[in-house]
């Protein structure tokens, strides 16, 4: 990117359990700053993020720098000239990880991953299923053999979390890590404490 180009990260929000990952996530990056944040929602999206959060589109959508349509094939997000740090998806459903895995581009969301792919930039997917089954299975070695980084946002007990919203930041630290964010979202695994014997 050129200077004069912001950092841009797109974030998805898909119908999977977990829309506060993505909800944090985005207010998460405007606290941290530097980075443009480009919104895509699918229906499904829309509906678990107010079945979860009590939130509504216009909630969704206040917390990005920029909204598309999920169904704007047009979209800049669908060209590889637009350039961007890569894509979180998060959440993700098995459906939109089987239409990563296999090229569909039915829409923005999975237009905009492979583009991502085609131009070998960071696509992290924290899928959200359990247990799997071996059509998941083999999606997501699919998707890790194009480059992606499945991501079930798996918490850590290590560091005795209080709160939801701590185990979330656990997650989304490890998640921006990836896309080389700086982030003090969670404390950093300093060794084990010594006080078990």
């Amino acid at each position: 990117m050129t200077a004069a180009e912001p950092r841009r990260l797109i974030v998805a929000i898909t119908g999977a359990s977990g829309a506060i990952y993505g909800v944090r996530l985005l207010q998460r990056l405007r606290e941290i700053g530097g980075i443009e944040t480009h919104l895509i929602v699918s229906a499904a999206g829309v509906l678990n993020a107010h079945q979860e959060l009590g939130l509504k589109r216009g909630d969704l959508e206040s917390l990005a720098d920029v909204v598309h349509n999920v169904n704007d094939i047009a979209a800049p997000p669908a060209s590889g000239s637009f350039r961007t740090i890569g894509m979180a998806i998060a959440p993700c459903s098995v459906k939109t990880l089987a239409a990563c895995a296999t090229g569909l581009a039915d829409n923005l969301i999975t237009r905009a991953a492979d583009v991502c792919f085609k131009e070998r930039r960071r696509v992290v997917l924290m899928l959200r299923e359990t247990p799997l089954n071996l059509a998941h299975i083999r999606a997501m070695e699919t998707v890790t053999l194009m480059g992606g980084v499945v991501f079930p946002p798996v918490p850590a007990f290590y560091q005795r979390p209080t709160s939801i919203e701590q185990m979330v930041d656990h997650s989304l630290s490890r998640v921006l890590d990836l896309f080389g964010i700086d982030n003090a979202l969670a404390p950093r695994w300093g060794g084990m404490d010594g006080g078990a014997e």
